[in-house]
C-alpha cells in the first residue's frame, strides 16, 4: 500500500514517514518487505496519515466518539506534517488531492451507481467517458515497435487537432495499453522513449478530459508526468507540466499552477548556451499558459508580464523557423497563439474591451489546427458576451458548430448558449441551436 501510495503521488519516503510519524529508515524496511507492521498503532497512523481506508489494512476499527483517534508515539504531529511535507515538496501534497479525486470517480465508475439509462445518456454525450473507465478497468495491450507507436500517437493527436473527440476518446484505451505494454517490455533508450509516448498518450486523455470538465484529468495528469519524467525528455515533461498546470488551475489552484509553470519554463534553458528553435518553442506555449493562469486567479500584472515574454519569445521562434510551425504536442508557439491567449486572459481579468484589438489580429488561418480555431473562436465568443453583445457571441457559437461540430457540445459552450437563452432580446435560431447542441433537452 505504502508503494502504490508512492508511486501514484510522487511522495518520498520522508514524506510518508512525516505523514505517518515513521522514521525514513522504518518506509524504507515496510516498503521492501524487510518489516512487517503487526502493530495495531501503527497500522492506524498509516491508514490515518495516508488516507487510506483501515479496511484496507484488514482494521475494523470503531470509534463512539467524534473526535479522531490520538497518535500518541507520532513524531511528528498532524499539522506539523503537512508543513513538513509542503515545505520538501509541494508537489506531494497537490498529487495526494489529486489521488482522492481520481479515486472517488473510480468508486463511481466500478461501483456502478449510476443507472444504466444514465450510463447510457452520460456515454453518449461524453467523449472522455471510455477513456475514463480504462484508468480503473484497464484493457490489455500488447507490445510493439516504438515507429508504430509513434504512428498511433500521430493519429490520435490528429484526432485532437482535427477536434473529433468521440473518435478520440475511443482510440485512447487501446493506445494507452499499447504504450505502457511497449515500456514495460522494453530497456535502455528504447524505455525512455516509450515512457514518452506513454507521457503523450496520457497528455491527449488529460487534453480531452479538461474539454469535458472530467474529474479523470487529475489522474492522467498525473500518470502523464510521471512517465515524463522517467523518460528524461524535456519536452515530454513541458507536454506533462502544461496539462497538469490546466488541471491545477480549473480546481482554483492557479498560483501553485503558474509557479510550476515558470519553474519549468526556466528549467529549459537553464543550460549554458543558445536554446534551440525547439526549447524556444516549447517555452513559449508554457508562458503563454502560465499567463492565462495567472489572469484566472486574478494577477493582472503577472499574467501581462508572461505575455509580454511569451511575445518575444514567439518571435524568436518564427525567425529561427522560417515561418515554420514549432512547439509542444498540442499548441503551437506563434504570434498567431500569443494574441489568442491576450483574448482569452484579458477576458478573464474583466477587461474584454481591451481583447477586442487583438481579435482583429488574429488571422484563423495562421493557427495550426481546427482545435485551436476553435478555441479562438471560443475565446471571441466569450469576449463579446461579457461585452453584452449577444448578437455577435451568437454569430461566433454558429461558426464554432461550423468549425468543430463536437466543440459546441462541450460543457463550456453548452453553458454559454443557455446563458444566451436567458439574456434580454430574441435571437432567431438560438432556441434550435441550443437544442440541436444539447444545451436545453430537446
Amino acid at each position: 500500500m505504502i508503494r502504490h501510495f508512492r508511486q501514484y503521488t510522487g511522495a518520498s519516503q520522508t514524506t510518508v514517514g512525516s505523514l505517518t510519524g515513521l522514521a525514513q529508515s522504518d518506509v524504507s524496511a515496510i516498503e521492501r518487505g524487510l518489516r512487517q507492521v503487526q502493530s495495531l498503532e501503527v497500522l492506524t497512523r498509516i491508514a490515518s496519515g495516508l488516507d487510506i481506508p483501515p479496511a484496507r489494512l484488514g482494521l475494523t476499527i470503531q470509534t463512539d466518539s467524534a473526535d479522531h483517534p490520538e497518535r500518541p508515539n507520532s513524531l511528528i504531529a498532524p499539522s506539523a506534517a503537512v508543513k513538513v511535507a509542503e515545505a520538501e515538496l509541494e508537489d506531494d501534497v497537490r498529487r495526494r488531492n489529486m489521488m482522492t479525486g481520481a479515486l472517488g470517480l473510480g468508486a463511481s465508475l466500478i461501483a456502478g451507481t449510476t443507472s444504466g439509462a444514465a450510463a447510457a445518456g452520460s456515454a453518449s454525450y461524453n467523449p472522455a467517458a471510455a477513456m475514463e473507465r480504462t484508468l480503473f478497468e484497464p484493457v490489455s495491450g500488447t507490445p510493439t515497435t516504438l515507429n508504430v507507436l509513434a504512428n498511433g500517437l500521430a493519429s490520435a493527436r490528429e484526432l485532437f487537432s482535427g477536434a473529433h473527440y468521440a473518435a478520440l476518446g475511443s482510440a485512447l484505451p487501446p493506445l494507452i495499453a499499447t504504450a505502457e505494454a511497449t515500456r514495460d517490455v522494453s530497456i535502455g533508450r528504447v524505455r525512455e522513449r516509450a515512457q514518452a509516448a506513454v507521457a503523450r498518450a496520457y497528455v491527449l486523455a488529460t487534453e480531452l478530459a479538461v474539454k469535458q470538465h472530467s474529474e479523470a484529468a487529475w489522474a492522467t495528469a498525473d500518470r502523464a508526468l510521471i512517465a515524463a519524467r522517467a523518460s528524461g525528455d524535456p519536452r515530454a515533461l513541458s507536454d506533462a507540466a502544461r496539462v497538469l498546470a490546466i488541471t491545477m488551475r480549473r480546481a482554483g489552484r492557479s498560483s501553485a499552477a503558474v509557479d510550476f509553470l515558470a519553474r519549468t519554463a526556466t528549467s529549459l534553458v537553464a543550460e549554458k548556451g543558445q536554446p534551440g528553435a525547439d526549447t524556444l518553442a516549447a517555452r513559449t506555449c508554457l508562458l503563454m499558459t502560465a499567463a492565462y493562469t495567472a489572469a484566472s486567479g486574478g494577477r493582472r500584472n503577472t499574467a501581462l508580464d508572461l505575455l509580454r515574454e511569451a511575445e518575444e519569445s514567439a518571435d524568436r521562434v518564427l525567425a529561427s523557423q522560417n515561418g515554420q510551425a514549432a512547439g509542444l504536442f498540442t499548441i503551437t508557439a506563434s504570434p498567431a497563439e500569443v494574441a489568442m491567449y491576450r483574448i482569452s486572459s484579458l477576458t478573464v481579468l474583466g477587461t474584454p474591451d481591451d481583447a477586442v484589438t487583438y481579435v482583429r489580429r488574429v488571422n484563423p488561418a495562421q493557427l495550426a489546427n481546427t482545435e485551436r480555431v476553435a478555441r479562438y473562436l471560443t475565446d471571441t465568443a466569450r469576449m463579446w458576451h461579457q461585452l453584452g453583445d449577444h448578437q455577435r457571441t451568437f454569430s461566433v457559437l454558429r461558426a464554432i458548430e461550423h468549425t468543430a461540430p463536437e466543440e459546441v457540445q462541450r460543457p463550456a459552450i453548452r453553458t454559454l448558449t443557455a446563458d444566451l437563452l436567458y439574456a434580454p432580446g430574441n435571437l432567431p435560431g438560438l432556441r434550435e441551436f441550443a437544442a440541436r447542441t444539447g444545451a436545453t433537452p430537446t
